[in-house]
């Protein structure tokens, strides 16, 4: 996929909120790139930045939060400090969005079947016939049974996990080239985050979809993802191919995240965990920001941020990857 131009591209983004006692920085110069077809996972603790990156990408951060530097582009045209109409034209047609609560996305007042028609008939040239089919399609596409009857009706109707795929159906309804997911998994059982899972590899893989996807369960990014991102306070600590980090990761942070999981297939007497806890946007350490919870820390780490360097198959930002024999 290296050779492939990204279809999104985001080079050191900056997202600050300013307060009465001074500006504070959510995310501090993240980069990535996804290939069309990609699917690139997002992961970290609460408060690491994963949903705010999302947000910023989509054009919707919450105020007083802005971008205060660098780039996002879609297809190389650059999409950050749009006018709000303009970007409300890519938001839906261009860029589609999951959210974690389905009620965020919802209106109760409208049945799912009209939300779906009005989003159709808004990005592409279809009349309401042709509109209402592609919305039963769609509805039949993310697993939901009696498609045709569940058209008609509310929100309040469906389950948590039937009101997400509702989400889904409006996610994919104007054919985006780019989904932002994010959690899209977490109010559904297993059988139906199988179903979500097969359909954004499908997207991926038959349509050329890119797709970031923000999540805390590491079986889904194992599942779903070709490359993976991991974030700490507000920065990329490491990114790489999929297996690569959750197998050979690099950074402390990522072997600590790694050790922690459960695995069938090994005996252990008890998990790895890491100690302590993310700092406050108003108490970020100098130099690494994960060095006060960081067992191979030394002097450097303390005072001298690292940036992201070549480490083996994946780029990690960590003093120790440079004195390392390559993996």
């Amino acid at each position: 996929m290296s050779d492939t131009p990204p279809l999104l591209e985001v080079k050191d983004l900056v997202v600050e909120f300013p307060t009465r006692r001074g500006t504070l920085r959510a995310l501090d110069h993240v980069a990535f790139t996804i290939a069309p077809g990609e699917i690139l996972g997002v992961v970290g603790e609460s408060g690491a930045g994963k949903s705010l990156t999302g947000a910023a990408i989509i054009g919707l951060l919450e105020p007083p939060g802005r971008i205060a530097g660098g780039e996002i582009r879609l297809r190389g045209e650059r999409i950050d400090g749009l006018p709000a109409d303009r970007l409300r034209r890519i938001r839906g047609k261009r860029i589609g969005a999951i959210f974690q609560d389905p009620l965020t996305s919802l209106n109760p007042l409208f049945t799912v079947g009209q939300q779906l028609v009005e989003t159709i008939r808004a990005h592409l040239p279809l009349s309401e016939a042709e509109a209402r089919e592609r919305a039963i399609g769609l509805l039949a596409q993310t697993g939901i049974p009696a498609p045709e009857a569940r058209f008609g009706q509310y929100p309040h109707q469906f389950s948590g996990g039937m009101r997400q795929r509702v989400v889904i159906a409006l996610a994919l309804a104007a054919e985006p080239e780019l989904i932002v997911a994010d959690e899209p998994t977490t109010a559904l059982d297993v059988s139906i985050q199988a179903q979500v899972i097969a359909l954004l590899k499908r997207l991926a893989r038959e349509r050329g979809t890119a797709v970031m996807l923000v999540t805390h369960d590491m079986g889904v990014i194992a599942e779903t993802c070709d490359r993976v991102a991991v974030l700490y306070a507000g920065r990329v600590a490491e990114i790489g191919p999929v297996a690569e980090v959750i197998h050979r990761p690099a950074h402390p942070y990522t072997r600590g995240l790694m050790g922690s999981i459960p695995a069938v297939d090994e005996d252990r007497d008890e998990l790895l965990q890491i100690d302590g806890a993310m700092p406050r946007l108003n108490a970020l350490p100098t130099g690494c920001a994960f060095h006060p919870r960081c067992p191979a820390a030394h002097a450097r780490c303390t005072h001298e941020r690292p940036e992201l360097m070549p480490a083996g198959a994946t780029r990690a930002a960590c003093w120790m990857v440079q004195a390392e024999v390559p993996r």
